[in-house]
């Protein structure tokens, strides 16, 4: 007979002696501990209550399980309604794990009550059957935060450009065609220039600059439109949404650049783009339309 192999247990898969659960919703959670019982060794003890999703409950609530000795807290992963239950229960000193709902659900036997998920929840930790997601560090988090933030403000900036471009078309006025980019100098200075009153597009044309000054009468052609003032009134418009949009950008820009430096594992060539579940659809707008990444 061949020498048995011996498999080692996952951390998460250790059979603990107490440990607790949080079914998490938006104002409150449904908690359940289950421990050894006080008289009869050969039982479990469990408990289930509600408990405010308020900072001061939490925190009563983490010094109840540390009186517990519970050794492991397991939080069904809801929306963004965990986030205050992690941060709270880890920065007391407890070992907690997000766990992904659909693996909960797929396991065989759960409840469908709110403490009755609490109690499944509880058992399933013990068991270890449930495998943790991962959560980054605090510093990670707030780099996460800035680049999220700074993706959703460039979307929005190209969702300005977008109408921007719609309401040259409504006027006629063909610059994006000419131009590589709204974006560029020369067609901001015509664009301002037509908002300020200038109308003559040989005039406006010779506002190019750069390679564009070889597309003199293309510029001509497309700048002879029926550009009016409501036009101009919404065009400042635009423009003032993407200048402030185009600051905001900056900043989180500075903040996550100043982040890469402290951290030395995200600094050099080895960062990758990753994808966002759940984004948005791409925007449809011309190529003229969309800014030109800075360099």
């Amino acid at each position: 007979m061949r020498e048995p192999q011996e498999i080692d247990d996952e951390e998460h898969e250790q059979v603990l002696g107490r440990v607790a659960a949080v079914d998490v919703a938006k104002a409150s959670g449904m908690v359940c501990t289950r421990v050894p019982h006080d008289v009869r060794p050969d039982r479990r003890r469990t408990r289930v209550w509600s408990v405010d999703a308020t900072t001061n409950s939490i925190l009563e609530l983490a010094g109840y399980l540390s009186a517990e000795r519970v050794e492991k807290v397991s939080l069904e992963a809801t929306s963004d309604y965990w986030r205050i239950w992690f941060y709270l229960l880890e920065s007391a000193g407890l070992e907690v794990q997000l766990v992904n709902a659909r693996e909960v659900k797929a396991a065989p036997g759960r409840p469908k009550t709110d403490k009755l998920d609490a109690v499944w929840l509880a058992k399933l930790t013990e068991r270890g059957m449930l495998r943790p997601s991962f959560v980054p560090p605090a510093e990670i988090r707030r780099l996460r935060d800035y680049t999220r933030l700074r993706a959703d403000l460039t979307r929005e900036r190209t969702r300005h450009y977008c109408r921007l471009e719609k309401l040259l078309e409504d006027a006629l006025i063909k610059v994006s065609a000419v131009a590589s980019s709204l974006t560029t100098v020369s067609a901001r200075d015509m664009i301002e220039s037509l908002i300020a009153g200038e109308r003559d597009p040989k005039v406006l044309a010779g506002l190019a600059r750069g390679r564009m000054r070889a597309k003199h009468a293309a510029l001509t052609e497309a700048l002879t439109g029926r550009f009016d003032d409501h036009h101009a009134e919404l065009a400042q418009m635009l423009l003032d949404q993407t200048g402030a949009l185009t600051a905001q950008i900056g900043r989180l820009t500075a903040r996550t650049r100043g982040a890469d430096r402290r951290d030395p594992r995200r600094s050099g060539s080895g960062r990758r783009r990753r994808h966002r579940p759940g984004g948005r659809a791409r925007q449809r707008c011309s190529r003229a339309a969309r800014p030109r990444p800075a360099r």
